[in-house]
C-alpha cells in the first residue's frame, strides 16, 4: 500500500468540453477525486493547461487546434477550479495519479508537483508528456515520482492497473467504495462506448489496448460501473463535484 485508509468518497471533476476535429464528437473531460478514511486526497488526472482558460492563442500556438477545440473553457473547469468547488486547493491534494501524458489529463500536472506523482514507469520514460501528435510543449515537473509497471494498491479500495495500448505507459483504476460499489476509472484504456468496435483506432497499439481491457474488465465485479475516458453519452448524466458518489 502506498496510503493508510480505505477509499471514503469518490468525486468526477468537470474538466471541461472539447469539441473532437471539428464536430466529429463533443467529449467531457473528466478528473477524479478520491478521499480516504486516513484523511488523504487523491487526484487522478489533471486536465488541460489552466493557460488555456485565460489565452485560448496559448493552446493554438502548442498545436491544439490540429485535434480540436476546448468549449467555452473557464477556471471553473480547470483542476484548480474544479477543487474549489469543493472547498480545496492544489495544496490540499496528497497523492497524483497520471493515466498518461495526453495534454487533457496532464496539463495541471506541475501545479501539484508538491504531491508524489503515480505513474507507469513506461509512460515516465518518455523525455516529456506526449501532448498530441508530435507536439511537446510541457515539461516533467520536478516532483517525487512514484513509478509502477504492475497491479499496485494504493490504499484499500484503491488499485491501478496497468493498461497499455491507447499509449504504452497508459494507466487505469478500480475504485470500491464503502458501500461496496465497484467503479472502474478506464480512463482511455477504453475512450468511448463504440471504441472496441472500431478496434480501438485511437490507441498507438490497437491489440495491446484490447488486450488491457479484457484483462481491466476480468478484475472488476461484473456489477461495477465503468466510466469511460470520454463518452459522449455517459458525460452528461454522470454526477458532478460538489456531489460526490
Amino acid at each position: 500500500m502506498i496510503l493508510p485508509g480505505h477509499v471514503t468518497r469518490l468525486y468526477v471533476l468537470d474538466l471541461g468540453l472539447f469539441e473532437v476535429r471539428g464536430g466529429e464528437r463533443v467529449i467531457g473531460i473528466p478528473g477524479f477525486l478520491l478521499e480516504t478514511s486516513a484523511g488523504s486526497r487523491i487526484l487522478f488526472d489533471t486536465g488541460f493547461p489552466p493557460a488555456y482558460a485565460t489565452d485560448p492563442g496559448i493552446a493554438d500556438r502548442d498545436g491544439l487546434p490540429r485535434f480540436g477545440r476546448l468549449l467555452n473553457f473557464s477556471r471553473k473547469q480547470t483542476a484548480e477550479g474544479a477543487l474549489a468547488l469543493l472547498g480545496l486547493a492544489p495544496g490540499d491534494i496528497d497523492l497524483v495519479i497520471l493515466s498518461h501524458g495526453h495534454i487533457d489529463h496532464v496539463g495541471s500536472l506541475p501545479l501539484f508537483a508538491h504531491a508524489p506523482i503515480v505513474m507507469t514507469a513506461r509512460e515516465r520514460a518518455e523525455p516529456k508528456p506526449l501532448y498530441f501528435g508530435s507536439a511537446r510543449p510541457m515539461d516533467w515537473p520536478k516532483a517525487t515520482y512514484h513509478l509502477i509497471d504492475s497491479d499496485t494498491p494504493v490504499c484499500v479500495g484503491l488499485t491501478l492497473i496497468p493498461t497499455p495500448g491507447h499509449t504504452a505507459g497508459h494507466l487505469s483504476a478500480l475504485v470500491t467504495l464503502p458501500d461496496g460499489r465497484s467503479v472502474i476509472l478506464a480512463a482511455d484504456a477504453i475512450n468511448r462506448v463504440s471504441e472496441p468496435a472500431e478496434g480501438f483506432a485511437d490507441a498507438d497499439n490497437s491489440a495491446a489496448a484490447q488486450a488491457s481491457v479484457n484483462y481491466l474488465l476480468s478484475l472488476a465485479p461484473p456489477e461495477a460501473l465503468l466510466i469511460y475516458g470520454h463518452e459522449p453519452a455517459q458525460w452528461p448524466v454522470l454526477p458532478k463535484a460538489p456531489q460526490p458518489w
